[in-house]
């Protein structure tokens, strides 16, 4: 099969579309033809150097893909070849084919095509563990999504209204606000013109935000922390501003406040396939009643990860970049 390899850390030019051995599933393993993966914030980080696999995860990028099972491991049944489904994965989605345990195997949501499908497993996953499974939104609660605009956001802010709850998003551009604004987000704040503190704050009567959810990480932490409500919820789930930064504890403790800090892709099987079902059960019902969708950029050959990779990085995309076979 081919797939992207890369031989060296490094820019986006490192990626290559080459010829590398099958895949085989291990017990409890099978195997997808890959129509699509999606180009994730993490792949980013592991073609520099910086977001290795976890151990025995494929070497290759791409965190979700969709495709029809091909080949089964030992103890599943031969009725899964040829189903259609998408994939949570630890690696290996930009290849022709990938290893996938069949607890992360998933359904294609109703109205949805196969392609299009690999732009949800990752955000629907990610976006359901954190504001239900650990920070509880609840209807009626605000809730702040940093980079609304990205893959992750878009979903966020569906998912956050799909639960009752109110939006406010953070985003660089009007037109990323714009399409914020569409998929349901009430307060919208462009962090090159305002600061998200006062806006959540005047918005909100001068309570603040009961969960956040944060892709910035130590660049945010005493703002987010200033911007939480009482019994507030800070949840983060990526890095792109820095891994450290001071914590006013007090500030945190006199609103009775909590930090999570959690990721995807390192938990245990177990947990993963978890996620997916109860994804399956609760946010495939809403795609298929309309309150939910994926957002989608644009698509490209996935010979060309490196030019999605660098579309992605400079901040072009609105939603996901999907990587098509």
């Amino acid at each position: 099969m081919y797939a992207i390899t890369s031989t060296t850390p490094g820019g986006p030019e490192v990626l290559e579309w080459a010829k590398v051995p099958d895949p085989t599933p291990a017990p409890g393993e099978v195997i997808i033809d890959v129509a699509a993966t999606a180009v994730n914030r993490a792949d980013l980080l592991q073609r520099q150097g910086l977001y290795p696999p976890p151990p025995g995860a494929s070497e290759i990028l791409g965190l979700e893909c969709s495709g029809t099972v091909s080949s089964v491991g030992a103890a599943i049944s031969l009725d899964h070849i040829g189903e259609k489904a998408c994939a949570l994965l630890a690696g290996g989605g930009y290849a022709q084919k990938v290893a996938v345990p069949i607890g992360q195997l998933m359904s294609i949501p109703d109205g949805i095509s196969l392609a299009d499908a690999a732009a949800l497993p990752e955000v629907a996953c990610t976006v359901w563990s954190n504001l239900d499974m650990v920070a509880n939104l609840s209807e009626g609660e605000w809730l702040l999504i940093h980079g609304g605009g990205s893959g992750i956001g878009t979903m966020a802010i569906q998912i956050g209204r799909a639960l009752g709850a109110r939006v406010a998003v953070t985003a660089g551009s009007q037109a990323k606000l714009d399409q914020c604004a569409a998929l349901g987000a009430e307060v919208l704040i462009n962090y090159h013109e305002e600061d998200f503190v006062d806006v959540i704050r005047d918005a909100t009567g001068g309570r603040g935000a009961n969960v956040i959810l944060d892709n910035m990480g130590g660049a945010y932490l005493s703002r987010n922390v200033a911007a939480l409500a009482r019994e507030g919820r800070l949840v983060i789930i990526g890095l792109q501003g820095g891994v450290k930064a001071e914590l006013d504890i007090n500030a945190l403790l006199r609103k009775n406040g909590s930090i999570h800090a959690t990721s995807l892709r390192g938990r245990p099987e177990s947990e993963k396939a978890a996620i997916c079902r109860q994804v399956e059960r609760t946010v495939w019902p809403w795609i298929h009643a309309g309150v939910v969708r994926p957002v989608i950029d644009r698509k490209v050959p996935m010979s060309e990860a490196a030019e999605a990779h660098r579309l992605l990085a400079d901040g072009a995309a609105t939603g996901k970049i999907l990587l098509v076979t």
